[in-house]
Parts: C-alpha cells; structure tokens; sequence
C-alpha cells in the first residue's frame, strides 16, 4: 500500500478506470471533472473529488488527464499556475502535432510532461498484459514507475520527443476501425442467412491470429522496399473485388466502404505494381494525391 497522491483528471470510462485502479492500489486519489456528479461513484469508493480544477491539481506531486483530447486538457489547465514544478501525464486522444502543441503549453506552466497511450478499453486497465507507451520526459517516466504500473504491466517509453505517444497511437490505431468494420460486414453477411454473429467469432480469432503471424512478413517488406515475400499480388487483390458486388446483390449488405480501398488497389494496379505483394500499397498511401 501507498500514501501517495495522484491526481485524476476527467472520469469519463477510462478516467474512472484509471482512477479506480489507483484507489485499489492505495493511492490517495484525487479527481476532478467537468461534471461533479461524474465523480460521486469514485468519491464513494473513497476518492477525494474538487469542485476546482487548480485545487485537484494542488493536491498531488503527478497529475494523470484522460480528458478527451488535447484540446480539452489545455482548455481545463489554461491559468492554472498550481502546475508548476509538478508532473503532468496525459492519456488522450490526437494527433502528434496537437501532442508537440501541448507539450510547449505544459512547459510554459512550468510542468514536466510525458505523452502517454493506454491500448487497450477501459475494463482492462491495469492487466497484466495492457500496454501503455509514452514520450516525452524520461525522469517523469522513471520517477512514477510505480504509478505507471498500476495502470497496465506492458509500459514502453518510446523516446524523449513528446508527440511519440500519439504518433504510435495513430499508427496502431488505425487498423482499428476497418478491421471492426470487416467483423461488423462479416455479421451481416451471415445476418442475410439467419445466422447468429457468434457462430463466427472461432473462424475470426483464428483469422486475425494468421494476420499477425504475417505483421513481421509485411514490416520486412515495408522497410526493405523488397515487395516479393509475402506471395499475395495486388492483382489478385483487385481481381477478388470485383466479387463485391455479386455478393452485395446477394445478401443485400452495404459494402460501399470498400470503394476507397478499390480504388487505391485500381491505382496500383496503373502503375504496373500488379505482381507485387499486397504490401507495395505502403507506397501509394504514404504519398498523398
């Protein structure tokens, strides 16, 4: 058990997990939001909450934002001279350019900051296997190991630069979205039938399993412009596309969204890179039009 303080910013579904992780851990926990009745399950579990922004973060040496972005972690700290000398830890959302931004106004109060990332939904905080990546200031990294580990057991201090977080976050999260989407169409597709989503939550987890064995595959190739290895042509990409609408006609599901991803394989498939893996597309996105 601990006597430190910490101080919890925002108590939306992760700012309650997190807060609620350091209240387990017998940290004495401070929070804060917008909203005070927000805070009343936390206070109840034995948090210390404040009316007050500038008093929440005179209350403990580190202050942790799971505010919703960076915009609004900046809009709540604007004038709040209690942050200096103290150590600032944000686990939000944005871009790396709004983490640089962010990182200057936390300077220009005097605080040491370090950009953070908690991959993964908020009933998993502080698991073993959750990871949380950071950039920015080392001794704050080093200094709240502890803290840190409350909230997940996989921590990565990616490097000093303070966008790092965010960079990465990006860069990871943005299989998120399609590859839900592909889980949601797949359900659709068995909907049309009368089939259950659950029947094919197996055949998925051992589809996405394949994936990740071909990740290291897909990097090699990426890093070492050598688009041979792997052994799925865009052309037989673009060629299965053609299928879409057949099978849109077919189960009566909208597969529009793939439209974007049809045409970025037609322009491959323009510039001669028809033989080449499927990876050689890392070279049309990271060009914009």
């Amino acid at each position: 058990m601990t006597e430190q303080s910490i101080t919890v910013l925002g108590t939306g579904s992760m700012g309650t997990a997190v807060a609620a992780a350091f209240l387990a851990a017998g940290y004495r926990t401070h929070v804060w939001n917008r909203s005070p009745e927000r805070t009343v399950p936390l206070v109840e579990a034995g948090a210390l909450a404040h009316r007050a922004v500038a008093e929440s973060v005179a209350a403990s040496p580190v202050i942790i934002s799971t505010l919703t972005t960076f915009a609004a972690t900046r809009d709540t700290l604007v004038g709040v001279e209690e942050l200096a000398g103290r150590d600032l830890i944000t686990l939000n959302s944005g871009t790396p350019v709004q983490a640089r931004e962010f990182a200057e106004f936390a300077h220009c109060l005097r605080a040491r900051y370090l950009g953070g990332a908690i991959k993964n939904v908020p009933a998993a905080v502080g698991d073993p296997d959750t990871l949380l990546y950071f950039g920015g200031d080392r001794q704050v990294f080093d200094t709240h190991a502890d803290a840190l580990r409350v909230l997940g057991g996989d921590r990565r201090f990616l490097g000093a630069e303070p966008d790092l977080a965010a960079l990465y976050e990006s860069a990871v999260g943005a299989t998120l979205l399609p590859a839900l989407l592909g889980f949601f169409e797949g359900a659709a597709i068995l909907a049309s039938r009368g089939l259950p989503a659950h029947t094919m939550v197996p055949y998925s987890v051992k589809w996405l399993q394949m994936i990740e064995s071909l990740l290291p595959i897909l990097a090699t190739e990426i890093d070492g412009k050598d688009y041979t290895r792997l052994g799925s042509s865009i052309e037989l990409f673009h060629t299965a596309a053609t299928d879409d609408a057949q099978l849109a006609a077919e189960t009566g599901v909208d597969l529009s969204w793939h439209a974007p991803m049809h045409e970025l394989l037609g322009r491959a498939m323009a510039e001669g890179r028809g033989e080449q893996s499927v990876t050689a597309l890392f070279e049309l996105l990271r060009t914009a039009r």
